[in-house]
């Protein structure tokens, strides 16, 4: 009798060039690739922001999307107390424009993730919501933290997870959805797939 094969090992790749999503996937005890995709980021119209979270999230996976391999993506975006869907500034105009609106307010974050399975064609997606409530900003305050230059490169131009936190006074949910991946969902939706990490989170720590 001849001993079967095991299946190779697939390899997990993030679509994303974010050190906050690359810390986060690490720090879980994943081993994966990084593979930034090179896709128009524009949001959808007339999508719930929830839907073009995930689209544009989509668009990140098989843009890079390899054989034998499971591909992460993820896209976060905010929605203002208007409604507004608002992505990354483009510019320090923008970022004070967008803190303005944020301003004293409660808006909400949407990550939207999608995960494929080259080998075996599987595609799963889900998008989390998180509240964040922000204190009242002065002017000073928004054109001290955009010339900072953190602002930039941040869905709704702050980052709850450098200094941008000294203006939350709050959040429901997920704060590692408001990081930019909700690594509870992202964990549930890898084990659907069979991608599990490679070292228990807290093993460094002797737990």
């Amino acid at each position: 009798m001849t001993a079967s094969k095991a299946a190779p090992e697939r390899s997990l790749i993030l679509a994303s060039a974010s050190p906050r999503r690359n810390d986060l996937l690490a720090e879980a005890g994943y081993v994966f690739e990084v593979a930034p995709a090179d896709v128009d980021e524009s949001l959808p119209g007339g999508m719930p922001p929830e839907d073009a979270a995930v689209e544009v999230a989509r668009r990140k996976a098989l843009a890079v999307a390899a054989a034998g391999s499971v591909v992460l993506a993820a896209d976060t975006i905010v929605v203002t107390p208007s409604g507004e869907i608002v992505g990354k500034p483009v510019d320090a105009a923008d970022a004070r424009r967008m803190l303005r609106r944020l301003s004293g307010t409660t808006h909400v974050v949407v990550t939207g993730i999608f995960v494929t399975d080259a080998q075996t064609g599987a595609a799963l997606s889900r998008a989390v919501a998180t509240r964040v409530f922000f204190a009242r900003m002065t002017d000073a305050e928004i054109d001290a933290y955009v010339e900072s230059g953190e602002a930039l490169g941040k869905a709704g131009a702050y980052a709850i997870q450098e200094t941008g936190d000294r203006f939350v006074t709050r959040i429901e949910g997920s704060y590692t959805n408001v990081v930019g991946l909700p690594m509870e969902a992202v964990r549930e939706t890898l084990a659907e797939l069979g991608v599990r990490p490679a070292v228990k989170q807290g093993a460094a720590e002797g737990g």
